[in-house]
């Protein structure tokens, strides 16, 4: 049976890269469907993201490439498979709900395996989508309580691709980022760091900004300073109030946030230097 396969190739550059891949998968019979290639000059890094058709022994194709790449190349053959992922959120719905909205629509290659939350407020819209959700209220206790609390609702799921953060509102610490490293995606408004704290919409408003946006970025030990994957803005004038910032605010975020998992999904984002290439 023909099978599609993404290669994904991220290593040091050199001549002729794009020759010895193509020829590889040239005589292993290999149909190139789509391929994309950057090299960011200032590091001398090559990236690569290629889509073939074929039948495969994928460990031997890995192996096959790994020996005409350079060394420390980082190689993925994946043959693409609905990703298992998880959502987590606090109190808004608005993120939350353009995801299943997408995702009833068969606009997402995932499968939801569940929402968790520290709060009991949005399990009645998650139920109307036949999904699991999960309470791990974060009252009486601890922050590493609490934690710990959530990383162990999350282990009882297996293996996850990623953990969707469509507004949670609370800090994970180095142990959580670090055991679900370049799987988190979080959104936040791109006000940040100008305008952090209770309101930032308020805040923005009373400076008089003309645009507002969003941006969602993979998580990191750096509070909002993780590699970025997707942003969008907003132009707005002095007929808006703070409230309708917030509204358009929160109508960008949702885009930017499902943009953002998409690529995800597709296995379309490199992470290098605390930047994203993304084809």
């Amino acid at each position: 049976m023909t099978e599609q396969y993404r290669i994904l190739i991220q290593c040091n550059d050199e001549k002729g890269l794009v020759y010895k891949v193509s020829n590889i998968f040239y005589h292993r019979n290999l149909n190139i469907l789509s391929n994309n290639e950057f090299v960011d000059r200032a590091h001398n890094k090559f990236f690569m993201r290629s889509v073939v058709s074929g039948e495969a022994d994928m460990d031997a194709l890995k192996n096959e490439l790994l020996a005409v790449l350079p060394k420390e190349s980082r190689l993925e053959v994946i043959a693409p498979r609905k990703k298992r992922i998880v959502l987590m959120v606090t109190k808004e719905s608005h993120a939350l709900g353009d995801i299943l909205i997408r995702y009833e629509a068969g606009e997402l290659d995932a499968t939801i395996v569940g929402v968790v939350s520290n709060y009991d407020l949005l399990e009645p819209l998650v139920s109307k989508f036949d999904i699991p959700f999960y309470t791990v209220s974060h009252e009486g206790v601890d922050r590493d309580t609490h934690e710990a609390r959530v990383l162990e609702c999350l282990h009882s799921f297996g293996e996850l691709d990623y953990i969707v953060l469509a507004k949670y509102m609370r800090i994970l610490t180095p142990r959580f980022v670090d055991a679900y490293e370049d799987k988190i995606i979080n959104i936040h408004h791109s006000f940040l760091p100008a305008f952090i704290g209770a309101n930032p919409y308020k805040q923005a408003y009373e400076r008089g900004v003309k645009i507002i946006g969003a941006t969602a970025h993979f998580v990191n030990n750096h509070l909002d300073e993780g590699p970025i994957i997707a942003q969008d803005v907003i132009h707005v004038d002095h007929a808006y109030g703070w409230e309708d910032m917030q509204r358009s605010g929160r109508d960008g975020e949702k885009i930017v946030l499902s943009k953002a998992l998409k690529l995800a999904l597709e296995d379309r984002i490199f992470v290098h230097s605390n930047r994203t290439v993304i084809f």
